[in-house]
């Protein structure tokens, strides 16, 4: 057989899945230029239940997907413009390096779901579940998280600048080198969280849990740490600028080489605290407590030490016997 009497093979292209530039129809909405196909509802659910899992590079736009189950499904590099999945169980889920603008996810089940450099624009996340999901590398600014639950998530590198996480669950989470920028944590549980050189920068953290988190070489600088719970916590060498630590919980903690310049820890109790070889010039600590805390080599130059009680249970200024 020579080779110019060869048939060359041609396979099928699937109906869902047409490039813009084969489709002859230039009326159709489907595949007109630049755009590829819109999977409906539907479509979706109905060959999610008939066995398929792999939905990878499709165009979820505007879809109404309340309350679906979409466990295990494959979204990789998947678009999802103003979709609701509010409710959705989408546990085991594979989101890889997909997009999400304007989308609502309110209450969805995202359970140990990849979600590794995702992007999400204007997207609702209150009360989602994302324990033990992972988000390494995600783009989540100005995200709605309020009471989420992100519970052993890996969170590392994640952009969360702006983002609204009241009261979220974030206990034993890594979320070490995160951008929090700007983002609302009040009343947020971090318990055990590592937060590691971290960027907290005019974060509000006021009334949250830190117990035992590691913030070492963390950027602290003029967030709300007020009313903060951060007992046996790790800040060595972490920049604490200007933050307010007002009636701040320190017991045990370890501040060591840290700078709180001008910091306010009004009212603070850093019982057995570890200052050590910080810098506190400027700092406020009237009222506060620094019963038996180690401040070798602390630098209280311009500290305002007014009724401070001193680690030997003295209190500043005042002459003993």
């Amino acid at each position: 057989m020579t080779e110019s009497t060869i048939t060359p093979l041609r396979l099928p292209i699937p109906p869902y899945y047409i490039d813009a530039k084969r489709c002859r129809n230039e009326t159709c909405d489907r595949h007109r230029e630049g755009a590829r196909y819109r999977m409906e509802a539907k479509e979706l659910v109905q060959r999610y239940e008939a066995g398929e899992r792999d939905f990878r590079e499709q165009n979820f736009g505007k879809l109404d997907l309340r309350d679906a189950t979409l466990k295990g499904a494959d979204f990789k590099q998947s678009s999802f413009t103003q979709v609701n999945l509010e409710g959705a169980n989408l546990e085991n889920a594979n989101f890889r390096e997909a997009k999400f603008q304007g989308a609502n996810l309110k209450g969805a089940n995202l359970e140990n779901a990849n979600l590794i450099s995702t992007r999400m624009v204007r997207v609702n996340l209150s009360e989602a579940r994302l324990v033990e999901s992972n988000c390494r590398g995600a783009r989540l600014p100005g995200v709605l998280l309020k009471k989420a639950d992100l519970s052993d998530a890996v969170l590392n590198e994640v952009d969360f600048s702006g983002a609204q996480l009241e009261e979220a669950i974030l206990h034993s989470a890594n979320m070490s080198r995160s951008n929090l920028t700007g983002a609302n944590l009040a009343g947020a549980n971090l318990e055990n969280v590592n937060l590691t050189i971290a960027l907290l920068n005019d974060a509000n953290f006021q009334g949250a849990t830190l117990i035992k988190s590691m913030l070492n070489g963390a950027n602290l600088t003029r967030a709300n740490f007020s009313e903060v719970d951060l007992s046996f916590a790790k800040l060595s060498g972490a920049n604490l600028t200007g933050t307010n630590l007002t009636k701040a919980q320190l017991r045990a903690a370890n501040l060591s080489w840290s700078t709180l310049r001008d910091a306010d820890l009004s009212g603070a109790s850093l019982y057995r605290t570890k200052l050590n070889w910080s810098n506190l010039t400027g700092a406020i600590l009237k009222d506060a407590v620094l019963m038996s805390a180690n401040i070798n080599k602390t630098n209280f130059r311009h500290a305002n030490l007014e009724n401070t009680i001193m680690p030997d249970g003295s209190t500043f200024g005042e002459r003993r016997a």
